[in-house]
């Protein structure tokens, strides 16, 4: 898995060169690198704004949006980092509610390589570092932390109980696990409880740990770490409720009930995420959000690439059917994909990156695909689009589906060959394909 950056500003892209160099160390695990990073540049992670930490295989990135939502919906600055970026790294550093300025990321960048460059730090952890140095420079109300990989081992993990007001573990699933399933004593052998277990590493002392329901196996794992660390823990279905209507959520724990609106982010899990969001504000005795802001974030927030339909652009001009975009990597995000989309004939449009298991991508969506077209995924290590028909043709009984060797030529192919009248478009399989659909029509993320 590489990481990639690319900018139109001359003094960022030789910081980015400089960050594609790096990768992770082979076998290298723990943050002893990161502390000695940070500390080369004044401990700033120890000088945040009140933290909200959020860790998840799927479903992070949202909560993350729902969390910014809700706090500037109640007119607080809120620094924010998230991975990976879609279209430009700026993206990763959301510095007072705005990204990160292209002069200010070139000086931040060479700052954080410079103090670094004998420990041989990874890309996210030169990025972690960047953001935590930025957010403590430039003052804010809150911060909103993503996990980049796992928990217990993640660079974010450095913080620290002091500058902590909620933690959160949002939907889990398999995924990355030849990095996080490494045999250890004492840890589970079962995957799912394996991936809890590390998620559950970001528990600190005293600080709230919120979560959505698992199975009772990951439970007892994320209980037994939240027990160990005297943490709090506030878990949906025990210590907090939500349900839908088609009007809106009800939502409801120790402290009342709340009738909020649904999210404009489509999905019964963006209904989780949005709740968890709620939940990790609500068990949290630091900063004080009123359920007006709460309910105006849950409208306002927007996630890229994330059902995102997509506007007339270079990509799309002339296709008249509406044409969504995701990026759902894994098969528990497919899974909740189809279920968000609803039901209807589909165009769908896939590529995946090799280390996916493809075919299991595919099968939610079988009885609804009418066409397909494989993608590449530029610049990373993709199944050929040959291999994604092949796997089509299968899953869903196609013949003549579409291996397409660039993006660009499979919205041709749309033109020429339009998608009938009801049928619906969907792009999806890889974050890095997301963003490169997103950079081709023009629509980066702001």
């Amino acid at each position: 898995m590489k990481d990639f950056g690319t900018s139109s500003d001359p003094r960022v892209q030789a910081q980015l060169d400089r960050l594609a160099m790096l990768s992770v160390p082979q076998g290298r695990l723990g943050l002893e690198t990161i502390r000695e990073l940070l500390e080369r540049l004044g401990n700033p992670h120890k000088r945040l704004p009140p933290v909200f930490h959020v860790a998840g295989t799927n479903g992070k990135g949202s909560t993350c949006a729902f969390l910014r939502a809700m706090l500037e919906a109640d007119g607080r600055r809120v620094h924010t980092t998230t991975s990976p970026h879609l279209v430009r790294y700026n993206e990763r550093i959301r510095v007072a509610g705005e990204l990160i300025e292209d002069a200010r990321l070139a000086e931040l960048l060479e700052e954080v390589l410079d103090a670094g460059e004998d420990l041989a730090p990874s890309f996210f952890e030169v990025t972690i570092a960047a953001a935590f140095t930025e957010f403590a420079r430039v003052p804010a109300d809150a911060c909103v932390v993503e996990v980049g990989l796992g928990g217990r081992f993640d660079a974010t993990n450095v913080l620290e109980p002091e500058v902590l007001a909620a933690c959160g573990i949002a939907a889990l699933g398999i995924d990355h696990e030849k990095f996080l399933l490494v045999p250890e004593d004492g840890t589970p052998d079962d995957p799912l409880s394996r991936i809890a277990f590390e998620k559950a590493g970001i528990t600190k002392s005293g600080c709230s740990i919120v979560t959505l329901s698992y199975p009772d196996s990951p439970t007892l794992e994320i209980e037994r770490t939240a027990i160990a660390a005297k943490a709090p823990l506030s878990m949906h279905g025990r210590e907090w409720l939500v349900s839908a209507t088609d009007t809106g959520l009800h939502y409801a724990d120790a402290h009342g009930e709340l009738t909020l609106p649904l999210p404009v982010l489509r999905g019964p899990h963006q209904h989780e995420n949005a709740a968890l969001a709620v939940a990790m504000l609500r068990h949290q005795g630091v900063i004080s959000v009123s359920r007006d802001a709460m309910a105006q974030g849950i409208r306002s927030a927007r996630w890229p690439a994330r059902l995102q339909r997509l506007a007339s652009g270079s990509l799309t001009r002339g296709i008249e059917a509406r044409i969504f975009l995701d990026g759902a990597h894994n098969v528990q995000a497919a899974r909740a994909l189809a279920d968000a989309i609803g039901p209807g004939p589909l165009v769908l449009m896939s590529g995946i990156l090799k280390n996916r298991d493809y075919p299991a991508i595919l099968e939610p969506f079988k009885g609804r695909v009418t066409r397909f077209a494989g993608l590449p995924v530029p610049g990373h290590d993709d199944r050929a689009p040959r291999d994604l028909c092949r796997a089509a043709n299968t899953v869903f009984g196609l013949s003549g589906s579409y291996p397409a060797t660039r993006i660009e030529n499979a919205f041709d192919w749309l033109r020429e060959k339009p998608p009938a009248p009801g049928e619906r478009v969907l792009v999806m399989g890889s974050l890095y394909l997301a963003g490169e659909v997103l950079r081709l029509n023009d629509e980066p993320p702001d």
